[in-house]
């Protein structure tokens, strides 16, 4: 397989070994590695986001991890813009890009374009999911393909996401969301990329978790949260959706114990995990899917 022309996209769930595959392969075909995951990016998290440490840092060059400060606002544009300059840089230097990460957006807007919608006033947007969650997902539903009957067919009527989505982009641009995805475009061809999901059986990917969780807790992940919260940043930025950091606020606050702590941020992490899935299979259909197993044969062929 000759890669030396592409980009090599790596994605899968939360705790599937996606760091460890990506090193094994800038090895083999010189190549530097790129951040995907939109939580890897800020440096006051390193141990809750699982970023990659010293030692894999200095096995291969790395970009995008840790840069960028929890006070500031860090967006999917933003992300977009910078990883187009690296993947640049890289090519120039006769290297190969392979991004990593779980965040399916990254890969959507890099693969696909950023849909540029206008800004909805925060305001505005708190109204659309108070009504959402007011009425229920079946009404709130039928209410948007009533204001949006483009959207019918292309958003599942449990999609509660997606559905607020619409709701409020039509409501705010009297436009539909299909109408602006329609005017989105990629400075990138789909004949650029190789794209390779890691798709690890369920009930491994389970205990990997676990694993994952003892090992934040060990290396210090409750002085990571403690430090955070000094910072005192507002609850609705992104930054505090990290799991791990409102579990380990209430164990700091003595309201519950470090075996609860576990519980609960396992739970979570298995929750995102399945959600990771669920997007991939409706967003990554022309991945190639590959098991742990099989990786090692796909390192062979190249």
């Amino acid at each position: 397989m000759d890669l030396k022309s592409k980009i090599i996209l790596i994605s899968g769930s939360t705790a599937s070994g996606k760091s460890k595959f990506s090193i094994q392969l800038a090895k083999k075909i010189k190549g530097e590695i790129i951040n995907a995951d939109s939580m890897q990016v800020y440096k006051e998290l390193k141990i809750l986001t699982a970023r990659p440490n010293k030692k894999e840092y200095l096995k291969i060059k790395h970009h995008l991890y840790g840069f960028q400060s929890v006070k500031k606002n860090f967006s999917t544009g933003k992300w977009l813009k910078l990883v187009t300059e690296k993947i640049a840089i890289i090519k120039k230097r006769k290297k190969i890009p392979i991004l990593v990460g779980g965040t399916g957006l990254y890969f959507k807007a890099l693969t696909d374009g950023l849909v540029k919608i206008p800004n909805i006033p925060i305001k505005f947007r708190n109204q659309t999911r108070n009504l959402q969650k007011k009425i229920g997902q079946k009404k709130f539903y039928k209410k948007l393909i009533k204001l949006d009957s483009q959207i019918e067919d292309k958003i599942k009527p449990t999609d509660v996401q997606r559905s607020i989505r619409a709701y409020e982009v039509k409501l705010y641009t009297k436009k539909s969301l299909i109408e602006w995805f329609k005017n989105t475009n990629s400075k990138f061809t789909d004949n650029d990329f190789v794209k390779i999901y890691i798709d690890f059986p369920r009930q491994e990917l389970l205990t990997r978790i676990s694993s994952r969780v003892d090992d934040m807790l060990k290396q210090g992940a409750i002085n990571e949260v403690r430090k955070f919260l000094k910072l005192k940043i507002a609850t609705e930025k992104t930054p505090n959706k990290i799991i791990g950091i409102n579990e380990i606020k209430d164990f700091l606050n003595k309201k519950s114990d470090l075996n609860e702590v576990k519980e609960k941020i396992t739970i979570k992490t298995r929750q995102y995990a399945k959600r990771q899935s669920t997007w991939a299979r409706g967003q990554m259909d022309n991945w190639q899917k590959i098991n742990p197993k099989a990786l090692k044969k796909f390192l062979k062929k190249i």
